[in-house]
């Protein structure tokens, strides 16, 4: 059923205006709210006949749950950061942030121009409520109507959405961060508008490090260069967070270094896999299988991905490149991921080269014999690994760095573990 069937359906129901209606029911959908979620939120708002609306319930920011209808809230602007969203073809212009009083906080989207500044408190009357990655949002639109308070809040929140890379989750609007470009590079993409030209790499402050794209090249943005971001935003990109910086984002050159943390956060592996993923972290562990897949492999030349019997998913029958790798499952009792080894690493663990690892295969007519030799020399060894670890349906990840064996007694490690899990 297309947009306007719906909101012509809605309006006989309800009994409303069908522009009013189609207007609400365009802009909750806008912004990727199902179809059947719309709906019921403006039954809810407009009341359905069988319950009777009796307009929105003032509340404390703290009482907002995903379940909500309309509300009235008085609250501090601690962010807000314009952003364009694309739908059925055309451009949109939100601003997004945070709202916060004193008993805590919450996201907004405001779809018209409210002219919200940073600092303000404001009384708000009939925002909308959805949910959003299980928590409520609030929706400021053409029926919400905003005025600035006399007296401000007090609350124990900083205004202007200053953060360091390390408290960034995914999800989160309107932060401003201050970091050092440790890698940048130019890529073409196949964009909404065709071919584009976007800015990749990795920033860096010292709390930690983070991916970035850049979808409006500056040139401010170059490796080693130090710079102030505001307005950008964070989402999730093969399983970590990733600094989005837009066209509405703000870039400023810092004359001043900004030191770098050379130090991943050590975290058990069970409580890093329930983190959802981190771009830089530091796990230990006990290497207890080598997984299929490991030890002399064969890549796709088009694509890179590995292929079986000559055979790549994507493209069919190819030539395949030799290349070595490792998938080690690594255990501490807490969790389990497995952590993968490009080929520097695996020739250290390995012992030899590719060339190496071609002749032991033709010796042996076993190309497995490599996999092999690296079992028999790390599985039931503790290593102490750094690298990115992604989380998804298909298990947890981690693309490491380094991977060094751990010289200290196991004896001595089960004790502290033992400790730190009765604490």
């Amino acid at each position: 059923m297309e947009l306007d069937s719906h909101a012509e359906e809605l309006a006989s129901d309800l009994g409303v205006d069908n522009e009013e209606v189609k207007a609400d029911l365009q802009n909750l959908v806008e912004y990727s709210v199902p179809i059947d979620e719309a709906k019921q939120s403006l039954r809810r708002k407009y009341g359905d006949g069988s319950t009777s609306s009796s307009g929105p319930t003032t509340k404390s920011i703290g009482e907002i749950t995903p379940e909500g209808s309309n509300v009235s809230v008085t609250a501090v602007v601690l962010s807000a950061g314009e952003r364009s969203i694309r739908y059925q073809g055309d451009d949109h212009v939100i601003v997004e942030g945070e709202l916060a009083d004193e008993t805590g906080r919450i996201d907004y989207t405001a779809w018209e121009d409210f002219g919200l500044e940073p600092g303000e408190t404001l009384t708000i009357g009939n925002a909308g409520v959805r949910e959003w990655d299980g928590e409520p949002e609030l929706n400021l639109g053409e029926h919400s109507a905003i005025s600035v308070t006399d007296d401000s809040l007090d609350v124990p929140y900083e205004v202007g959405g200053e953060s360091t890379l390390a408290a960034l989750e995914t999800g989160d609007r309107a932060r401003a961060v201050e970091v050092t470009v440790l890698e940048c590079e130019t890529r073409s993409i196949d964009g909404r508008d065709g071919e584009t030209e976007i800015l990749s790499g990795v920033f860096g402050d010292e709390s930690g490090r983070l991916p970035f794209t850049c979808w409006d090249p500056r040139s401010e943005i170059e490796t080693d260069a130090s710079v102030r971001l505001e307005n950008v935003y964070v989402r999730e990109f093969r399983g970590v967070p990733e600094v989005n910086v837009s066209e509405y984002s703000s870039v400023e050159t810092l004359d001043r270094d900004i030191d770098i943390g050379t130090d991943a956060p050590s975290l058990g592996i069970g409580e890093a896999v329930d983190s959802g993923g981190i771009y830089d972290v530091e796990l230990t562990g006990t290497v207890i299988e080598v997984r299929d897949g490991s030890g002399l492999i064969q890549r796709c030349p088009e694509c890179r991905r590995v292929i079986q019997k000559g055979q790549c998913r994507t493209h069919g029958e190819v030539d395949g490149e030799d290349d070595l790798r490792v998938k080690a499952i690594l255990d501490d009792g807490t969790g389990t991921v497995t952590a993968v080894l490009d080929d520097e690493l695996t020739e250290a663990v390995y012992g030899g080269g590719l060339d190496d690892a071609r002749d032991a295969a033709r010796e042996a007519m076993d190309q497995s014999v490599v996999a092999d030799t690296i079992r028999e020399r790390i599985v039931g060894r503790a290593y102490r690994v750094r690298g990115h670890l992604s989380v998804d349906e298909y298990g947890a990840n981690l693309d490491a760095t380094t991977f060094e064996e751990v010289s200290e007694d196991p004896t001595d490690r089960a004790t502290a573990f033992l400790a730190e899990v009765e604490a």
